[in-house]
């Protein structure tokens, strides 16, 4: 068994609630820490000084929108300068969190061949991987589904890019909500990831909190005890409702989302993890 890991959680799922306001509602629900949303218009040095204060560490960045595939050059650099920024931006938090990493969500067919979006993927994949190593940062990819991406869906998918970029500081990002509609055995998938998984989310099913809906995050935890997991689980549930790309579900979703934290941390610890 894996000594008891760090939970935290990401806050976007918050919209554009205050970095004090997440802080303090992390802390209510029980939380180590958080993976924080790349948005460049925050504050850095003020982020990591509020986080560090309320006793949250930064563990990861969730990345805005970037479309790191496209066909068009001009828009596939603005993809990468964006990555450029970001990490410089990682530097200024007072951590050294892992980067994440994934294609434009919701464009979920190729504009041109798949083929050669997915070399273009490796390729701006690579390119950011060189920026963060420059800056001493981790790169987890993070693995989506059929209706987000059209690239990277599987573990095993994702350990065909890892191998096509060839960085040694990138790693692969499962999620058990993603696995739930894409992996047969998500269980299985996390371990054929094996060493190569970097960073771990989780929301159930239904998007909800650990144990809302049918997957069974104790196989799951096995599966990252027995690759010796030692990251953080950072949960990334939305409040019910329309549109899963739109946080803020009306008043009072705030309050959903951290009775949803706070009853995943204690599912998880019942869990034994």
């Amino acid at each position: 068994m894996t000594a008891m890991r760090q939970i935290g959680c990401c806050t976007w799922i918050f919209g554009t609630n205050d970095i004090a306001a997440i802080a303090a509602r992390a802390v209510r629900a029980g939380l180590d820490g958080v993976e924080i949303h790349g948005d460049l218009s925050i504050d850095p040095v003020r982020a990591g000084r509020i986080l560090s204060d309320h006793g949250l560490r930064i563990f990861s960045i969730t990345p805005g929108d970037a479309d790191i595939s496209h066909p068009d050059g001009a828009i596939r650099q603005d993809a990468v300068d964006y990555y450029r920024r970001l990490v410089d931006w990682a530097g200024s938090l007072g951590d050294a969190p892992r980067v994440g990493c994934h294609g434009l969500v919701q464009r979920i067919r190729p504009l041109s061949d798949q083929a050669q979006e997915d070399d273009l993927l490796a390729d701006s994949t690579r390119r950011i991987c060189a920026l963060a190593h420059g800056a001493g940062l981790d790169v987890c990819f993070e693995i989506l589904n059929r209706y987000e991406s059209h690239q990277v869906r599987s573990v095993a998918q994702g350990l065909a890019l890892l191998d096509a970029v060839g960085a040694a500081n990138l790693a692969l990002l499962p999620d058990a909500y993603h696995m739930n509609i894409e992996e047969a055995d998500p269980a299985a998938a996390l371990r054929s990831g094996g060493g190569r998984i970097g960073l771990y989310h989780l929301a159930d099913s239904n998007r909800g909190a650990v144990g809302d809906g049918h997957i069974d995050f104790a196989a799951q935890f096995r599966a990252l005890d027995a690759i010796d997991y030692a990251g953080p689980i950072i949960v990334e549930p939305a409040a019910p409702g329309p549109d899963p790309f739109t946080t803020n579900k009306g008043p009072g979703f705030e309050d959903t989302l951290e009775d949803m934290l706070a009853r995943s941390v204690r599912a998880i610890r019942a869990l034994g993890s």
